[in-house]
């Protein structure tokens, strides 16, 4: 099995977008060029990727990118593959405040930067804040960044004292321990993804600690679990009023929105 024909025609699981990643040709030119016949080299580098996806690594860590809204991210497994289910959070937040006035938005747990960095290049007029734990996610986050944003090391609030925002978002961890869902991601960091018995644990912090870091009339945005939205509610009774509740586009309980009371 040498040709391209030969590869698309074998069954295995993504072949075309890694024969488009070993080759650095198009979908339609691995069509059009269908009789090509793979160099040794070509073909060890192939057999490489084959293997691992065989074994369950996701494609995104492979191919070191992922699409998220309108820009393509690196990617290492120290960070999470982005989901379009977090998009949501980028339409809700561009929707709050004037693009042309100074904005002062905190992104918690940033990863590998989506958020922040899809929002300052949306809005270069907002000073946009991403914190993360992990100094490898960090890493990965500002070889993402095309705008100025302030990376900082720490846990949640500990990366930011003394300052206040007039929006803060979270995508948090907010699987629960022994999810069965959790058996389709163990190539991704777990730390990123379980929070406790209730998967309610992160998120708890976020609420219990926002109030101090927000500046008047300020928001908090939580993405979440598709059965977490009423409890989460409940949480954020205390020091917020004008909750909102959004679906994502699968029509999930996906995301709130609330304001400092």
């Amino acid at each position: 099995m040498a040709s391209i024909q030969n590869y698309l025609n074998s069954g295995v699981i993504d072949i075309a977008p890694l024969l488009s990643l070993v080759l650095t040709k198009s979908h339609a030119a691995l069509i059009t060029d269908c009789d090509y016949q793979l160099n040794n080299e070509e073909k060890t580098q192939l057999n490489q990727l084959i293997k691992q996806r065989q074994s369950g690594t996701p494609f995104a860590y492979l191919s070191g990118t992922k699409g998220f809204y309108h820009l393509d991210f690196k990617l290492a497994p120290s960070v999470l593959i982005p989901r379009p289910e977090t998009e949501l959070l980028i339409d809700i937040a561009l929707d709050l405040f004037d693009k042309n006035k100074t904005c002062e938005v905190l992104d918690l747990g940033t990863g590998s930067g989506i958020i922040a960095v899809t929002i300052s290049d949306k809005n270069p007029n907002w000073r946009l804040t991403a914190t993360d734990f992990s100094i490898d996610a960090l890493k990965v986050a500002q070889q993402n960044a095309k705008t100025n944003i302030n990376f900082r090391l720490g846990n949640w609030f500990e990366a930011t004292p003394n300052q206040t925002f007039d929006l803060i978002i979270a995508n948090p961890p907010y699987i629960k321990q022994g999810d069965p869902h959790l058996n389709d991601l163990n190539f991704e960091p777990q730390s990123a993804l379980v929070s406790g018995k209730d998967g309610l644990d992160d998120i708890r912090t976020i609420i219990d600690n926002a109030a101090q870091y927000l500046n008047k009339k300020g928001y908090l945005l939580l993405e979440h679990g598709f059965d977490q939205q009423q409890e989460i509610i409940q949480l954020l009774n205390n020091d917020f009023f004008n909750i909102q509740k959004f679906k994502d586009y699968n029509q999930q309980n996906r995301a709130v929105l609330a304001q400092i009371k």
